[in-house]
């Protein structure tokens, strides 16, 4: 049977993507999905986790520090999957199978970073008005 989970980066807050993806990682390699569909928080008006930001209980992680969480992710995979990361909410959107992908993905969300800077990334996020 064929079925699909979804990862979203940034979810887990500032400071926190490193071990949720870890942990998240070695959770889809035991359930092994077929597909695997990739997301960023982003975070909206009229939303709990917008008020939670507005009152100071919630962190949303850095838009490198999603970034980095998804190679982290993408590295501790153990399975064969079908990743896409292609809806708007990603800064750089793509798809890969893995592990024939892993490399040349990992590669390039590093070129992101290394070559993005932090405030172009956050400005993409603050000018989604909406994920539809």
């Amino acid at each position: 049977m064929e079925y699909y989970f979804v990862y979203m980066t940034g979810l887990a807050g500032k400071d926190r993507g490193y071990w949720n993806a870890v942990n998240s990682a070695k959770l889809f390699s035991q359930l092994n999905p077929y597909f695997i569909f990739m997301d960023s928080l982003t975070l909206f008006p009229d939303t709990e986790l917008y008020r939670m930001e507005r009152e100071g209980k919630f962190t949303p992680a850095g838009e490198k520090e999603r970034i980095e969480e998804l190679q982290v992710f993408i590295k501790n995979l153990q399975i064969r999957t079908h990743l896409f990361a292609n809806s708007s909410s990603n800064f750089y959107p793509g798809t890969a199978y893995l592990p024939k992908e892993r490399d040349f993905v990992a590669s390039e969300l590093q070129h992101v970073c290394d070559t993005v800077s932090e405030d172009k990334m956050a400005e993409y996020r603050r000018n989604l008005k909406s994920l539809g």
